[in-house]
């Protein structure tokens, strides 16, 4: 084996691997689905106790005028004053930002 080949070997692995930690270094990751659930869980206990809370784990795309993103949906129920109060919520999947929130 020349010198020339092994150097080309070297040289073509090595820019693999920067291509792969590059590649790999600007993907999104996505907001773990539990931490937005209990950001939002805080949130609403700071008004008062929840009775529940649920969230779906895979992000689905959202769409509001010119923002396009992926989203966790997910709910909050509670009794204030005698009453159920039920609340929907939908959090970017890559910050964990409440985009929107509905009372049901």
């Amino acid at each position: 084996m020349k010198n020339r080949d092994l150097l080309i070997g070297f040289v073509t692995g090595a820019a693999a691997a920067y291509l792969i930690k590059e590649v790999n270094d600007r993907r999104q990751t996505l907001y773990p689905a539990d931490d937005v659930l209990e950001s939002v869980k805080n949130a609403f206990k700071e008004e008062g106790p929840i009775d529940g809370s649920w969230i779906y784990m895979k992000a689905e795309p959202f769409n509001r005028y010119a923002i396009s993103t992926d989203v966790y949906k997910g709910g909050i129920s509670r009794h204030k004053d005698d009453e159920l109060q039920q609340f929907e919520f939908a959090a970017d999947a890559y910050t964990g930002a409440i985009v929107e929130i509905n009372k049901v």
